[in-house]
């Protein structure tokens, strides 16, 4: 026999969905109200039929008191049911709807009854408060049931006591009218239930939207996934409120752009400062891959708006990418020099190789001597200027590029450079980077020359790159320094706009400036002034005690 399938429990519980839950709560909130409200209506209601009916029997009571003929009959007549005051008492009672009008003397001996058999008779319930000249409201039982009564003295034409006069009004009337009451209400009740109900259908379909009819678990687990992957991920996101304050940075934004979490709340000029990067994040300046610099950074930015009017921007760090770039520029240069070398190399050898053949030793010396020397002589010049050696190397490399371009590379008769810079690296980025956008300018046009002036005043180290190209109009002086501007088209493997940038944001950490103008000859002149770039010169060493001892052995 096959195994009893397990029976199933049938689980009552809340809904998952946010849309029902939303619904479900908003529902029995608005039930839970509508009680509440009915309830706390109802309470003061029954109070305040039963003061109205005690009233109304006090104001029956009062007016059956001072009818003339009631005392009168209490004074000269004896308590029968065909008697004065039982007749005056029932017209009285029928008129009002009373349930009783109990007239008595002051033995408590009652005159008036709706049941006769009772007059003669002494009342159940004490009248000493009405007989003491008080008037007295209340709900009490009887003969004739629960009823809501009312007591006022009895009395003569002289203000004396005789007696006392009893009203009730039957108590079921008075439910009677609260009961009646409670249709109504409920269906005041009903209507706002169902108004609410309508209402929190209408949010909880707002919100079913919203949430894309998700479960709350659904939603508590898509937060810390977007936690988790926010600051796993290696790109900086940045998201931004329609306001366009920043309200989140994750872990890779805050290196990137180097900034605290104090940020958040704030708009991207007043926490990254103005510039490219803060226009990026902004939306002003549009586009996909957008290049900017970020201190030392070169980052690509793409922005993307939301739904609700915000936008979203996600940061990729290419600062080693683009050195990458650079240095495979370098080495496709230093390739092509060394092509041209070699090819070079290979005709002074044959014109050497002729000279032997022609036995013309004395040529092919003078030949020799001629290019080793003018090798020799660019070499020495540099140095000679420039002391620091990173500086030196990198110029006498560019000049063989330069000369393979057909550029004629000069460095100025001005230049003085001693071996004291503080940041040598940086300088070499900023030369670098200058001379190559000089030699790009100049390639391919006539007498094309660059010259490098690099002097020092005090400490302060002064760059200038003059070149005989095109130059750059006067109303991209400023432009030529954004992180992305360029007029030529970027290679293969990286992007341009970055060089100039960069140049301007080295000199400006160190407190200096990076400008443009136009050269004297034609083409542009680049200026670079580089405060406190160089350390204080060592003092001059003092006489050794060698040479203190000869010379006080020579004065005697």
């Amino acid at each position: 026999m096959s195994p009893t399938p397990p029976t199933r429990r049938l689980r009552l519980g809340l809904p998952k969905r946010v849309f029902s839950q939303v619904l479900l709560m908003q529902v029995a909130i608005a039930a839970g109200v509508a009680v509440l409200a009915t309830g706390l209506f109802l309470a003061p209601l029954s109070k305040q039929l039963d003061e109205e009916a005690m009233r109304r029997a006090l104001a029956i009571a009062e007016t059956t008191a001072q009818n003339p003929q009631i005392a009168e009959g209490v004074l000269h007549t004896p308590p029968t049911r065909d008697g004065p005051v039982q007749k005056e008492a029932e017209r009285i009672r029928r008129a009002t709807h009373a349930e009783y009008i109990v007239v008595l003397d002051d033995r408590w001996i009652r005159w008036s009854h709706p049941t006769p058999s009772e007059i003669g008779h002494q009342v159940s319930t004490s009248p000493k408060e009405a007989l003491a000249g008080n008037e007295v409201m209340e709900i009490d039982k009887g003969t004739l049931g629960r009823s809501a009564r009312g007591k006022v003295p009895l009395r003569d034409s002289h203000g004396k006591i005789i007696g006392a006069v009893s009203v009730g009004i039957k108590y079921d009337s008075v439910r009677a009218d609260l009961i009646g009451a409670i249709p109504g209400l409920l269906a005041y009740a009903g209507g706002a239930l169902a108004v609410g109900a309508l209402a929190a259908w209408l949010i909880s379909r707002r919100v079913q939207r919203q949430t894309r009819d998700l479960a709350f678990s659904d939603i508590s687990a898509l937060l810390a996934e977007r936690e988790a992957m926010l600051h796993g991920i290696r790109e900086g996101v940045v998201a931004l409120d329609r306001a366009g304050r920043i309200r989140l940075l994750n872990d890779e934004a805050h290196r990137l752009l180097s900034i605290e979490a104090d940020a958040v709340g704030r708009s991207p000029d007043e926490a990254l400062g103005e510039g490219r990067t803060a226009d990026i994040l902004a939306g002003r300046v549009t586009g996909t891959d957008l290049l900017t610099v970020r201190g030392q950074r070169v980052l690509v930015a793409n922005r993307m708006p939301t739904d609700d009017g915000g936008a979203v921007a996600t940061l990729r760090d290419r600062t080693e990418l683009e050195q990458l770039g650079r240095e495979l520029d370098s080495t496709r240069g230093l390739i092509d020099a060394l092509r041209a070398q070699d090819h070079e190399h290979a005709n002074r050898m044959h014109t050497l190789l002729g000279l032997l053949e022609l036995e013309m030793y004395d040529d092919a010396v003078e030949f020799v001597g001629e290019v080793v020397g003018d090798h020799r002589v660019t070499a020495e010049q540099v140095t000679e200027k420039i002391q620091d050696p990173l500086i030196a190397a990198l110029l006498v490399g560019k000049a063989t590029v330069a000369a393979e371009r057909g550029v004629a590379l000069w460095v100025s008769d001005q230049t003085r450079l001693p071996d004291r810079l503080i940041d040598p690296r940086g300088l070499v980025t900023i030369v670098g980077n200058l001379v190559d956008n000089a030699l790009d300018a100049v390639a391919g046009t006539l007498h094309a020359r660059v010259e490098v002036e690099l002097r020092t005043e005090g400490r302060t180290a002064v760059l200038r790159v003059r070149d005989t190209g095109p130059g750059i109009p006067a109303e991209q002086h400023e432009l030529i320094f954004t992180d992305g501007w360029s007029t030529k088209e970027p290679p293969a493997h990286r992007k341009r706009g970055i060089g100039l940038s960069m140049v301007r944001r080295l000199a400006e950490r160190q407190g200096g400036s990076a400008t443009v103008g136009e050269a004297g000859g034609g083409g542009a002149e680049f200026t670079v002034v580089l405060p406190e770039a160089l350390t204080e010169p060592a003092p001059e060493p003092a006489l050794t005690a060698t040479a203190d001892t000869t010379a006080k052995e020579e004065s005697r």
